[in-house]
């Protein structure tokens, strides 16, 4: 499944060309203009990597990635700037950023830099995670403890796991059978009409509009696929 990238760069030349090669590469590429539309897009999504513009509008490059790191998104976050002084490499550092590449660039340089950074990715990626966020719900599935907007959600056992399930597949097409195979166990024999019941009720907990779901969505005559 190809990686996920989020560009935000307010220049539309830039942002075209950068997204056009990305996606040439094989990435599943989104775009954003500004720093608001582009933390709410990290936020609510999921993206391997953030190529962050530091000069937006709105809401610098900077204060997104401080506050992407104040809301536990794990996705990486490579910086462009036209700001070359070490002060400012040292600042994106410090707020959290992975790596950082001062304008003008090349092309191919960009190109390594993000392929660098998702190796690194792939790499803490291997084993599960403990706690996930998505738009305003935070999961530890460590202390089997949900939040929606900094208020608990009661979870019983088996949502959690199919929960974690998703999470840990997230972005993949998820047929009834295998998300019975996976969570519930090839011996317990449930129907697949059980996934659709948890399903309801993981968006009924979870979702902004359970009846227009953003996180957990139907695929039509295949199953379900997690986009949080």
């Amino acid at each position: 499944m190809p990686s996920r990238i989020l560009v935000v760069e307010d220049e539309p030349g830039l942002r075209l060309a950068i997204s056009d090669r990305l996606r040439a590469e094989g990435y599943d590429v989104a775009t954003a203009a500004d720093g608001d539309e582009g933390l709410r897009c990290a936020s609510e999504q999921h993206f391997d990597l953030v190529v962050l513009d530091v000069m937006l509008p709105g809401r610098s490059g900077f204060d997104v990635c401080r506050d992407l790191r104040r809301r536990r998104v794990g996705s990486a976050v490579l910086m462009l700037t036209a700001r070359g002084e070490v002060v400012d490499r040292v600042l994106g550092l410090k707020l959290g950023a992975d790596d950082y590449l001062v304008k003008p660039f090349a092309m191919v340089e960009l190109l390594a830099r993000v392929e660098a950074r998702l190796r690194g990715q792939r790499g803490a990626d291997t084993g599960p995670r403990d706690a996930y966020r998505f738009g305003d719900v935070h999961v530890d599935f460590r202390r089997a403890e949900v939040r929606r907007d900094g208020r608990p959600v009661e979870m019983s056992a088996k949502e959690l796991q199919l929960l974690r399930y998703f999470v840990e597949h997230r972005g993949a097409a998820l047929s009834r059978d295998e998300l019975l195979n996976g969570v519930w166990g090839y011996d317990a024999m449930p129907s697949t009409r059980t996934v659709d019941v948890h399903v309801a009720e993981l968006r009924r907990k979870l979702e902004p509009d359970p009846h227009n779901p953003r996180y957990v969505v139907t695929l039509h005559r295949i199953g379900y696929k997690f986009v949080g």
